[in-house]
């Protein structure tokens, strides 16, 4: 398991920052950053009743780390993470941050890492779950084929996120086509 990754719970603070590919909602809780969800993405938690503290140091860090990534001059997150999850989802969150900037990977060759190879589908679950968008990068994940498939924050984010990496050249929309 990833150390940056811990497994407690009770969010305690929420705060947005405003991104090129929209607004997210950051929630922390005592031990790190628990969320980072679009508006409207899939499996979003909804109204989250818990106070905005823009001071949260989780909070702030992950926001400025998101601004240095977007602005190019930031390829790995350093904020501790606190995402909740089943076992096996803490797994594949783990295994989806060795995934570095600018490459891809496939739920295929995750399930072999977590040693499970006929596991593919419940890794795509696992992925399409993550509560950590973008810091966690689901979006590097691409079908057997190098198809893009879906993404919780929506197939036009994740084409960008990955044109921002420089992972994908001009041929994004056809693969985007074949998903």
């Amino acid at each position: 398991m990833n150390p940056n990754i811990k497994t407690t719970q009770a969010l305690c603070a929420i705060s947005r920052t405003t991104t090129p590919l929209g607004p997210l909602t950051l929630a922390a809780s005592a031990h790190g950053l628990a969320g980072v969800w679009f508006d409207q993405q899939r499996h979003h938690p909804g109204p989250l009743h818990i106070p905005q503290q823009h001071g949260n140091p989780y909070l702030v860090q992950a926001a400025d780390e998101l601004q240095r990534f977007f602005a190019g001059t930031l390829r790995e997150f350093k904020v501790p993470l606190d995402p909740q999850g089943t076992a096996f989802q803490q797994q594949v969150w783990a295994a989806l941050q060795h995934i570095t900037f600018g490459q891809l990977g496939s739920y295929g060759e995750l399930a072999r890492q977590l040693g499970r190879p006929a596991a593919a589908r419940a890794v795509g679950a696992a992925v399409g779950r993550n509560p950590l968008s973008i810091i966690v990068p689901c979006h590097r994940v691409v079908g057997k084929s190098g198809a893009l498939t879906g993404y919780a924050g929506g197939l036009d984010r994740k084409v960008a996120l990955l044109r921002l990496e420089g992972a994908l050249g001009d041929d994004a929309g056809t693969l985007a086509k074949a998903a």
